[in-house]
């Protein structure tokens, strides 16, 4: 399954990851916690046994490498100890083989226990699956499992028991901008707006113009679905594709009182459709008639 791409852990949350774990979880397991911090040798140091990358871009290692040249390993790996005095990486496999490259002999990392890091993997499976918890903060609890215990989303769709396109999108909502992000954890607007807007993540300024217009207008989801459909299918000016967003035009008008009976119009990404309403099959066949 390919990486999905980030813009940073809940930058809308409004408040840090450690608040979203429950008050009695012991939290100094939390990985980011700077203590117990120590300097382990590059040559004891392993791939873990489950890392789902499998690949690294040599380019990207040697800017890294380049980097922590003139910086250091900014942050700490984190490890498990093995029986025969080495350690198995369970989070920053990329940073320690661009550590080897810039020539380190040893590099910061975390050591924590199997039975700990069980622990909270199982407090961060939990997390995701409280009721209470905004789409935005399951997409934090799941990146957290993602990229710290190398878990692909598969495993943690299986583990999780969602499927894995409901794993991959809440994820998705991470790639929104900050503002859009807000506005979601603010519930000002919903998880189905904000997939409207993620469709629109190559056209920045038409995206905020649809958030902008959301939150303003009160569209619904079907709105913002339709100005996107409308963008997608190469209508150009802003202003056509929010006229496009209508259901009912001057035609459709002319035409329901014509046939006296309701019509909309429902746009595609490739023409669309009429849709005429009826009250019954009586109903249906005066509507025919009118046309025959």
């Amino acid at each position: 399954m390919s990486q999905t791409p980030k813009r940073g852990l809940g930058k809308g949350l409004g408040k840090g990851f450690e608040a979203l774990i429950s008050n009695d979880f012991d939290k100094s397991l939390l990985l980011t916690s700077e203590d117990r911090i120590e300097k382990i040798p590059i040559a004891k140091l392993q791939p873990g046994k489950h890392q789902p990358r499998t690949s690294f871009d040599e380019t990207a290692l040697k800017e890294l490498a380049a980097s922590i040249k003139r910086h250091g390993v900014v942050q700490p790996l984190v490890v498990t100890p093995e029986k025969d005095g080495k350690y198995s990486l369970v989070a920053g496999e990329r940073r320690w083989r661009a550590s080897k490259i810039a020539g380190l002999k040893d590099v910061p990392a975390i050591v924590r226990e199997r039975q700990e890091l069980d622990q909270l993997e199982i407090a961060l499976i939990e997390n995701v699956q409280r009721v209470d918890l905004s789409p935005l903060e399951q997409a934090v609890s799941i990146e957290r499992l993602h990229e710290q215990f190398n878990l692909s989303y598969e495993e943690i769709a299986g583990r999780l028991g969602k499927g894995v396109s409901t794993v991959s999108n809440t994820v998705r909502l991470l790639q929104l901008p900050e503002a859009a992000q807000s506005a979601l954890a603010k519930s000002k607007i919903t998880e189905g707006h904000a997939r409207a807007l993620l469709s629109l993540k190559d056209d920045t300024k038409r995206q905020n113009y649809l958030l902008k217009t959301i939150i303003n207008n009160g569209w619904s989801v079907r709105q913002a679905e339709r100005f996107t459909t409308s963008v997608k299918a190469g209508v150009k000016e802003t202003k056509q594709a929010h006229a496009r967003t209508q259901t009912e035009t001057a035609e459709t008008k002319r035409l329901s009182k014509k046939i006296d009976a309701p019509v909309h119009l429902k746009r595609t990404a490739r023409g669309g459709k009429l849709e005429i309403t009826f009250n019954d099959d009586q109903d249906l066949v005066r509507i025919i008639n009118r046309f025959l």
